[in-house]
């Protein structure tokens, strides 16, 4: 039962982010505190945990419905807790506890917000589909499904793809770079699909259009119902959730890149075209997210039974610290391309 549970450990997010919007100064902060101050440093005195499911365990597990129970629980968890941040804008505060109560949402953005909506926009069925649109609607990032899915996953770790951090390439100039080109190839993709099925770019069965009339009209609610300063605050919590997305994209992939054969063509995706983290607390916040490599190996595999193998590179440590670690252009660069010139030979 413990194996199914622990995934629960996500849903303090949502209690810290709770004590955020009822509290006033440092205590404003307490989601940025926990998971970007208690947790990387106590994955530091925590062993990966590379075990995997046998073949028989793996396959009851992906049918067991508790783990889809613990997505579908969330979905409205996030959507409460941004209604409750609008809410608690409106109260007197100062400077910093805004900016301490945007930056707490824009973690629940980020972490149940996306990676919620990444996970869910994987599945087959359109219930599923639909509440991973939901998700990224409340990020208002809702044309990652479209190019992550048949983007991302095609061209991953070679120079076509937006989200594939180039080597040597700094952080802050990837945040832009992988946002607004993943945006229009959003759009190209959904273009090209439109022109396949035989329908008007601008129809609505077109993705795009109806994820930007989505968009609109949630940012003309908040701000009919809460006002210019709240809209604000939503769209700065967005905001740090979208690159809360693009630093968990470059250190997933950095530096990597799949050969070409002899016609021309990239190997297909391997184990080893994505960063890999086993450090338990980071996997069981995002969802396993962190087993990165057998995610792309098998995009349509549900997370709790994602493996880790030996051949997949090693992240040092969980996400939340090597999210940090990368905020230094300098030392990422000396420690991580040491990490790609030893894995590639």
């Amino acid at each position: 039962m413990l194996k199914r549970i622990k995934y629960l450990l996500v849903y303090s997010l949502p209690i810290v982010t709770y004590i955020s919007l009822t509290s006033k100064g440092i205590y404003t902060f307490l989601p940025l505190l926990l998971f970007f101050g208690l947790v990387p440093l106590l994955e530091l005195f925590f062993k990966p945990d590379a075990s995997n499911f046998d073949k028989e365990t793996a396959k009851f597990e992906k049918e067991n419905k508790l783990y889809n129970w613990i997505l579908y629980a969330a979905v409205p968890v996030q959507i409460g807790m941004l209604i409750f941040f609008f809410y608690s804008m409106q109260e007197p505060l100062t400077v910093v506890e805004r900016i301490g109560r945007i930056s707490s949402t824009g973690i629940m953005c980020g972490v149940l917000g996306i990676n919620l909506g990444h996970e869910l926009g994987h599945r087959l069925n359109t219930t599923d589909q639909f509440l991973g649109e939901l998700m990224l609607l409340t990020s208002l990032n809702t044309h990652f499904l479209p190019y992550h899915n048949g983007g991302h996953h095609f061209n991953v770790a070679t120079p076509n793809d937006a989200a594939t951090a180039r080597k040597n390439e700094i952080l802050y100039i990837f945040w832009f770079r992988s946002h607004f080109s993943s945006y229009l190839e959003a759009w190209q993709l959904e273009n090209k699909r439109m022109h396949e099925i035989g329908k008007g770019v601008f129809s609505l069965y077109n993705k795009m259009v109806k994820y930007t009339i989505a968009n609109i009209l949630l940012l003309f609610i908040v701000f009919y119902f809460f006002g210019l300063t709240v809209l604000l605050s939503f769209i700065g919590a967005a905001i740090i959730g979208i690159l809360l997305l693009q630093t968990v994209n470059y250190i997933e992939h950095y530096g990597l890149l799949r050969t070409k054969n002899e016609h021309g063509r990239y190997e297909r995706v391997r184990h080893t075209h994505s960063w890999n983290s086993d450090h338990i607390i980071g996997r069981l916040v995002l969802f396993n997210l962190s087993r990165h490599s057998d995610h792309h190996y098998n995009g349509s595999k549900h997370y709790q039974v994602l493996k880790s193998l030996p051949e997949s590179p090693q992240m040092p440590t969980g996400y939340p610290g090597m999210m940090l670690f990368c905020l230094i252009p300098p030392l990422w660069f000396k420690y991580m391309n040491a990490k790609i010139a030893t894995f590639q030979h």
